[in-house]
């Protein structure tokens, strides 16, 4: 559980609807290129002339994660997990710092702070740390400089100030601890997709971007292949009743809140959505009944699609198919319970 953050000194002054605390995290596709830097700078000045604190959560540029890892694999084949964690950090740090510079760039005052100058303190499980406790003193000094505070994603320092990892997804964990701990006023999460849908639109042309989803449903989609938020930080926001909102970092659009509310669109609400991972496909849903199991077994029969070990729980269903007949498997399933 994440409820015995600890709120350093004092907190951050009651804000009004022009004095907001913003928490904003942007993947590494997001920030791939000097281009894509500038582009989430302008977006965060557009928030922060309006009279809003910001603190924000980057991940490292692109593929440069994998870059560090090769370079790893190279020296052995066998690294040491506290090594390598030492040797990821260096991703996150050169992100936040050439994010920094573009702020000065374009005239607006921010400051990069790592792990350590934050204190952001996890266990000491290498590479899959848990965050145990942030200290928010520093960040809260600096936003009251009227700065743009820019927190490395994806680590943590363990009770000797040795570095560590949060594993998958450790950049929206950050970002959602930190927004718990600051009392944020809202936590965005940016990525290469504009929203949530009720199924993958590389496989679906036409999945529906939903409007909101609840905290359990997005634990599922999170936990049975869908790649947009990743489970631990879900949890952490259930768990501190924060509102997320996914939206993309290259347009307008308005993107998914996930909150404790339940999706309803199409004249199915019980059913929210298809995923996918490895030769599974489940189906998300609230109470998933009989009748619908029923549906889902007379709709695969009848497109002559094989499948075996249809699990059922209150959440999802579950089936087992071959990875050829994944992608027909969801586009079947979806235009079962979406096709308008």
């Amino acid at each position: 559980m994440f409820n015995n953050i600890i709120y350093s000194i004092k907190k951050l002054s009651k804000r009004g609807i022009q004095n907001m605390l913003m928490v904003k995290k942007f993947g590494g596709t997001s920030v791939a290129n000097k281009e894509k830097i500038f582009n989430v700078a302008n977006r965060c000045i557009e928030d922060y002339k309006k009279g809003n604190k910001i603190v924000l959560v980057l991940s490292a540029m692109g593929k440069h994660t994998d870059e560090l890892v090769s370079l790893a694999n190279d020296i052995s084949e066998v690294v040491p997990k506290r090594e390598m964690d030492m040797l990821f950090t260096v991703g996150e740090q050169i992100t936040v710092s050439l994010m920094a510079m573009a702020f000065d760039k374009l005239g607006i005052p921010a400051i990069s702070l790592n792990a350590f100058q934050v204190r952001m303190f996890t266990d000491n499980n290498y590479g899959d740390a848990k965050i145990t406790r942030i200290e928010t003193e520093r960040i809260e000094k600096e936003l009251s400089e009227n700065k743009i505070v820019i927190v490395t994603g994806f680590q943590g320092i363990d009770k000797d100030n040795n570095y560590t990892t949060l594993g998958r997804g450790g950049s929206d964990t950050t970002a959602v601890a930190l927004a718990s701990a600051l009392k944020a006023d809202s936590c965005e999460i940016y990525t290469d997709v504009d929203g949530v849908y009720t199924a993958d639109p590389r496989i679906v042309n036409n999945a529906i971007k939903l409007e909101t989803i609840s905290y359990d449903e997005m634990l599922e989609f999170s936990n049975l292949g869908a790649g947009v938020l990743h489970n631990k930080s879900v949890k952490i926001a259930k768990e501190n009743d924060i509102k997320l909102i996914v939206r993309s970092s290259m347009s307008r659009e308005e993107g998914t809140t996930v909150a404790n509310l339940y999706t309803k669109i199409s004249n199915l609400p019980k059913i929210t959505g298809v995923t996918s991972n490895k030769n599974t496909v489940s189906i998300v849903g609230k109470d998933i009944d009989t009748e619908t199991k029923d549906k889902v077994i007379e709709s695969l029969t009848k497109n002559n699609l094989k499948f075996n070990n249809l699990d059922q729980t209150n959440m999802h269903i579950s089936i087992n198919v071959k990875n050829e007949d994944i992608n027909p498997c969801i586009r079947c399933i979806h235009d079962l319970f979406f096709k308008k």
